[in-house]
C-alpha cells in the first residue's frame, strides 16, 4: 500500500475515534436531557446497553494501562505512511487535537471512572425500556376502543 493510502487510513481511524467519543460524550448529554424532557428514545434498550459498553470498554482500558486501540492503530499507519508528526490536513489535526492533550494518567483514568459511573447511575436511576410489540400495542389500542362495561344492577 502506498503512504497516501495509509495516511487516509490513519485520517480515517482518527474521524471513527471522533466518532466513538462523541457518541459517548453527546450520548450522555442526550440521555440526561432526554430524561428531564422526557423523550422517549433515550430509553431504548439498544441505544443504551452499546452507550454502557461504549464506556465500560474505556474504563477497562484505562484501569489496565492499556492506550486504545484506535490510538495504536493509528500511530502504526501514521508510521507506515512516514508521518512522524500530525502536520498536513486541517481536519484530521483538529479531530485528533481536541481528542488528545497533555495531563497526567491518573487524571484520565479518574475522568473516564468517573464518567463511567455516572453513565452506570443514569442507567440505574432512568433504565431504559424494551420496545412493546406490535401486538401489544394492538391489545392496549383495542381495550381503549372498547365500550366501559356497565353495571347491570
Amino acid at each position: 500500500m502506498s503512504p497516501t493510502l495509509y495516511r487516509l487510513a490513519a485520517d480515517i481511524v482518527v474521524v471513527v475515534h471522533f466518532a466513538f467519543v462523541a457518541f459517548v460524550l453527546f450520548g450522555q448529554l442526550a440521555i440526561v436531557l432526554g430524561v428531564m424532557l422526557r423523550w422517549g428514545w433515550v430509553r431504548n434498550m439498544t441505544f443504551r446497553i452499546v452507550h454502557l459498553l461504549s464506556i465500560l470498554v474505556v474504563v477497562a482500558e484505562a484501569v489496565a494501562g492499556m492506550t486504545c486501540p484506535l490510538t495504536t492503530w493509528e500511530h502504526d499507519l501514521r508510521a507506515l505512511a512516514g508521518q512522524a508528526t500530525y502536520a498536513g490536513d486541517f481536519i484530521p489535526n483538529l479531530v485528533h487535537d481536541m481528542l488528545f492533550y497533555d495531563a497526567e494518567g491518573w487524571i484520565f483514568t479518574a475522568s473516564y471512572i468517573a464518567f463511567g459511573l455516572l453513565v452506570v447511575g443514569t442507567f440505574i436511576v432512568a433504565p431504559p425500556r424494551r420496545a412493546r410489540r406490535k401486538s401489544d400495542i394492538s391489545a392496549n389500542v383495542a381495550r381503549s376502543d372498547e365500550e366501559p362495561l356497565q353495571n347491570e344492577n
